[in-house]
């Protein structure tokens, strides 16, 4: 039996939103890349309102830009982020690259924002860049690739060590999370 998904899932194609179906029984709406329609903003704002919405953009710069734009709009949205190395064929990256089962994975990891938005004054500060330094996340030889590794298992992508930063506070990660995912 194909799980479920009770959200809405944001991602920016046609080929995504048949890879996503592929792997799980749930809605989905399209960006069309950056330039989104004021019609389309219309419906991701009632799919968010209704059901809420899991934003899940391609792992490449124009994906980060889109899921940003949309983290903006609507900051109580949960996010799937999909390893960069499952979503490549052939230099092409993309959700539509991915298997069902890394789909799955990755929406049954997505968090949703523990507070208002990124910028949000009342964003907590349980980690510093003092600790992803200490964890060898930012600063030290092979940061990039700690990084790439924790936010897999982590289930919140790959990322400067700034944005890695930001997203570990923003998502309500645990130490005990992040020294798991160390391991």
């Amino acid at each position: 039996m194909m799980k479920s998904i009770d959200e809405i899932i944001v991602v920016e194609g046609r080929d995504d939103t048949a890879a996503v179906l592929r792997a799980v029984d749930a809605a989905t709406i399209e960006t069309h890349g950056y330039g989104i329609r004021p019609s389309t903003w219309e419906v991701i704002d009632k799919a968010y309102e209704s059901k809420g919405i899991i934003i899940f953009t391609d792992p490449d710069t124009a994906g980060e830009q889109i899921r940003r734009r949309l983290s903006e709009r609507y900051p109580d949205a949960k996010h799937a982020f999909l390893d960069r190395g499952l979503a490549e064929k052939d230099g092409d990256i993309g959700i539509e690259n991915a298997s069902p089962e890394s789909i799955i994975a990755a929406l049954e990891k997505a968090r949703g924002a523990a507070f208002a938005s990124e910028d949000s004054e009342a964003q907590r500060e349980v980690f510093t860049s003092r600790d992803m330094f200490s964890w060898g996340l930012d600063g030290t030889p092979g940061a990039a690739k700690r990084r790439r590794i924790a936010g897999d298992r982590l289930g919140i992508g790959m990322a400067t060590g700034k944005t890695f930063l930001r997203r570990l506070n923003r998502f309500g990660i645990t130490r005990e999370e992040v020294e798991n995912a160390l391991k």
